[in-house]
């Protein structure tokens, strides 16, 4: 049964997270929810993990709690199920996307539909941002605004957004200098 609702939800999460493997974090926030079969760390965990490896973010991450949950046999099948829908789309729409690609209801579709991806994608950075920039179970015990603040965490993050912004170089090498700074400060 664990198997089919692997399969499920994460068929529900490949068909429905429009424009890459960030549109899927907040389908995986309600998986933590409903399920329980990750934490809200583990999930901070896997998406550094996956940024900074080869392979897209949904995949690494349905692997993941498809392997956490079940084993083997349960990563196979939240993969499977991640990945099933665009395969079946893509099918679909390759075969048709040539006759109705300047159709203004297609045009249209794809104009309404990056604005709700922007929107997932930017709810999903102010929840990490959120849980890794500021601790929150600090805050709601009324401790000093100093222990509600990650210090070492916006620093690095100002630094590194003036880094980005300023030099644009390619993002590998940002992950590189924060992976390294958090081993050389402990983090």
């Amino acid at each position: 049964m664990i198997y089919l609702i692997l399969f499920l939800e994460f068929f529900k999460i490949g068909l429905f997270s429009l424009g890459g493997g960030l549109a899927t974090l907040p389908f995986l926030q309600e998986l933590i929810v409903k399920y329980g079969w990750i934490t809200h760390t583990e999930l901070l965990n896997m998406i550094a993990i996956s940024e900074s490896t080869p392979g897209p973010i949904g995949v690494n991450t349905a692997t993941f709690v498809g392997y956490n949950t079940a084993g083997i046999f349960g990563g196979l099948v939240a993969t499977i199920g991640l990945a099933a829908p665009s395969i079946i789309i893509i099918v679909i729409v390759a075969h048709y996307f040539t006759k109705f690609n300047e159709h203004p209801l297609v045009e249209g579709a794809f104009l309404g539909i990056r604005p709700a991806v922007t929107g997932l994608i930017a709810f999903v950075a102010f929840e990490l941002g959120k849980g890794e920039l500021f601790n929150l179970q600090q805050f709601s015990l009324n401790e000093g605004i100093l222990d509600f603040l990650n210090l070492k965490s916006i620093i690095l993050f100002i630094i590194l957004f003036y880094l980005i912004n300023r030099y644009k170089k390619h993002p590998i090498l940002y992950i590189i200098l924060a992976a390294v700074i958090g081993v050389v400060f402990n983090y």
